[in-house]
């Protein structure tokens, strides 16, 4: 080693540099070895996270309904009321991480946010969690509504879930894409690019607080009221600013990014970014076509109705069940959230 010491700077030994520069390709690739276990535990430890948090906020609230006095909700309008309120918890959470990373995105593209990714992975959970919680709210539904659904209701839990997957179709195959499709485009095909575009994309769940309070309005019979309207008028504005608008938005903000006319940014932009934004688009306009249909069904009954029609208070035509379920289908829910 003396020897070695003792050579001019311009010199290298062969001896000497090929074991050198084979420790340090060791010591890199010991070092990428460990960063990647410890990328893997960490996004495997917020996926169980958001694995346990989902569904045991349904349990809690579940359990809570039954069991405090004053409540003691029936199994049914508990599993119903505690879906509705997951996801309305998952939407304020979504949205809150959608403002924190699209405000602190300057250059809309290169900057990132640690919350992005850790977000998707702990929100993940959660819609493999509702394709069940939506079953089960369909199941107690069909047991207790006693509308005209429920002559034919199926009687078997196989049969209800075939009942269910075709009545909620696209509600289904929209928590399967966001699983199996927009999970691992947003995680590992955008390799940390469009941060901005993926915060805005969380805040489109700001509508679903409203659409879920009109549901659980609707189960309980409360179209008369004066929060249905405010909500129905909240929810329209909410889903149509935050959903409809959503992907227009998102190609007038890349316009503006690149300098380019917003009709020419679909011709910019990788074709698979077009086709993702015209599936994920399709049916929010769809939905957005039921809830305007309801809305109008609601005030047109408001304005038609007799000035001498019975009170809300007055019971109706056909009395609803002891947990508040109408024996008629009364309203078209919708089923974005």
């Amino acid at each position: 080693m003396r020897s070695i010491e003792a050579q001019s700077p311009g010199t290298s030994s062969p001896i000497t540099a090929t074991p050198r520069t084979r420790v340090g390709t060791g010591q890199e690739r010991a070092t990428d070895r460990l960063l990647t276990f410890r990328l893997r535990g960490t996004m495997l430890s917020i996926l169980a996270a958001g694995s346990v948090f989902f569904p045991g906020l349904f349990l809690l609230s579940k359990q809570c309904l039954k069991s405090f006095p004053g409540l003691r909700w029936s199994e049914g309008d508990a599993v119903i009321v505690s879906a509705r309120l997951v996801s309305s918890v998952q939407a304020l959470m979504a949205s809150s991480a959608g403002y924190i990373i699209a405000s602190s995105c300057e250059d809309i593209i290169e900057d990132q946010h640690w919350l992005t990714s850790s977000y998707i992975l702990f929100a993940v959970p959660y819609f493999v969690y509702d394709i069940y919680a939506m079953f089960m709210c369909y199941w107690y539904k069909l047991r207790v509504k006693g509308h005209e659904e429920a002559a034919a209701a199926p009687r078997h839990v196989g049969s209800a879930l075939l009942s269910y997957l075709h009545r909620e179709f696209l509600m289904v195959l929209h928590h399967v894409v966001m699983v199996t499709v927009c999970f691992p485009v947003s995680v590992f095909w955008r390799q940390g690019r469009g941060d901005y575009f993926q915060g805005v994309m969380f805040m489109a769940e700001l509508s679903t607080p409203s659409v879920c309070l009109g549901k659980i309005l609707i189960q309980y019979k409360q179209q008369h009221t004066l929060l249905h309207k405010v909500n129905g008028a909240l929810m329209l504005l909410t889903f149509f600013v935050f959903r409809v608008l959503l992907f227009p938005y998102l190609y007038y903000a890349y316009g503006r990014y690149a300098s380019i006319p917003l009709l020419l940014v679909p011709l910019r932009v990788s074709w698979q970014c077009n086709v993702g934004a015209a599936l994920l688009m399709a049916p929010q306009l769809y939905w957005f076509s039921l809830i305007c249909r309801g809305a109008l069904r609601l005030f047109t009954r408001s304005f038609r109705r007799p000035p001498a029609s019975s009170s809300p208070a007055s019971p109706p035509a056909s009395s609803p069940s002891p947990n508040g379920y109408s024996t008629r289908s009364v309203e078209v829910e919708p089923s974005a959230h």
